[in-house]
């Protein structure tokens, strides 16, 4: 079985290069995932797509505007992927949800859904979700996402339990069509760790790979880093006067933060000025775009295009390969029958026949009521 994807919002590729090389074989069958349309309205995020995934159909990529994307004019899918716009939903800023510039964006990939009904798709977003308008715009997107017909599974993921070296929180809704008879479980956590010296490090990045060049830092910057230990920031560290940060107000803590050699990285972002390029544990300097990309479990052999800083955001705004890979595989799992290890969703499980309901969120017991059948791991 060859699944046909569809992706909005589809950035530098995160979630479809996993997809591309995502493949399982059951009892003589193969299950995989092929890509058919992408878009995005990132010029450069839309040429990295292009030139590492559907470099033989670059016309299938296709960069525009949401709010101006025409539906009709895109082939059938049976599975879908969209991480939309999370600006207005995360910790960092003003959270403003449904009233912000983005919040509503989620509401394009609804309408996929509800035109091409496709057997499965995924949703991603920052933690910072399910509190934004102090949980209903969480309920509202969940809502919206099941009356289009589908069984949903939701779960806060923590990238460093799946052998990821970021610490990377990102809460992925799965849904699974009705009429598919199936719930899909979360992959238990591999509980192995990688640092992000081990990362970057093993194997040794290559002099001429792609995106690897070093950031130039004024001396200001380097004799400030040079006061920081591992693990440490601007503010935890014991600087001279003259080298201190004149900040008011909240005081990020990845601000010059050196990454710890023995634990995985923290978030690696995708905006932010002076201070937020993630920094080595030991040299005096920020990393390059291609350790950051390793800490994004990116292949050295994926090209990033544009600018340097656009390459940052890219990366940045990425979904972790490795770790989309693993969900990616259990949903080809799901399809195939195949057994494993699982979890409890840390929301639950959302059934259509539900919304509307004084709590529609329900824990796996509950899902006996529905009658669907549960793939478990002996």
């Amino acid at each position: 079985m060859r699944f046909k994807l569809g992706e909005l919002f589809s950035g530098p590729g995160g979630l479809g290069y996993a997809a591309s090389i995502s493949k399982i074989e059951a009892r003589g069958k193969v299950y995989s995932i092929e890509h058919a349309w992408a878009t995005d309205y990132h010029d450069d995020s839309c040429e990295t797509y292009r030139q590492n995934i559907a470099k033989d159909h670059p016309r299938s990529v296709i960069c525009e505007d949401v709010r101006k994307l025409n539906l009709d004019s895109l082939p059938p899918i049976d599975a879908f992927m969209y991480g939309f716009p999370c600006n207005d939903f995360s910790i960092v800023g003003e959270s403003k949800g449904f009233k912000g510039q983005f919040g509503p964006l989620y509401t394009y990939g609804v309408e996929v859904l509800k035109k091409f009904q496709p057997k499965w798709f995924i949703a991603e977003n920052v933690g910072g979700i399910t509190s934004a308008n102090e949980g209903k715009a969480f309920e509202k997107i969940l809502s919206d996402l099941a009356v289009s017909g589908y069984s949903l599974t939701v779960h806060l993921y923590k990238f460093e339990e799946y052998g990821v070296p970021q610490s990377r929180h990102r809460v992925i809704i799965v849904g699974i069509h009705k009429s598919e008879n199936k719930i899909f479980l979360v992959p238990k956590p591999s509980g192995k760790i990688k640092t992000a010296k081990e990362a970057i490090e093993n194997p040794p990045i290559q002099a001429d790979a792609f995106n690897n060049e070093l950031t130039k830092q004024s001396q200001q910057v380097i004799q400030r880093l040079s006061y920081i230990k591992a693990g440490q920031n601007a503010w935890n560290s014991e600087l001279p006067e003259h080298l201190k940060l004149n900040v008011k107000g909240a005081k990020l803590s990845h601000i010059y933060k050196r990454l710890d050699p023995s634990q995985p990285s923290y978030t690696i972002t995708g905006s932010g000025g002076g201070g937020t390029h993630v920094y080595h544990w030991k040299e005096n300097r920020a990393l390059t775009n291609r350790e950051r990309a390793r800490l994004q479990t990116f292949p050295d052999n994926y090209r990033f295009y544009g600018s340097k800083e656009s390459v940052r955001k890219q990366i940045g705004m990425a979904v972790p390969v490795e770790g989309a890979k693993i969900i990616i595989t259990s949903i080809l799992k799901t399809f195939a029958n195949i057994e494993y290890d699982y979890v409890d969703p840390s929301f639950g499980y959302v059934e259509p026949s539900q919304i509307g309901t004084a709590s529609f969120l329900c824990s796996y017991a509950d899902t006996a009521q529905y009658n669907l059948p549960i793939i478990v791991a002996n």
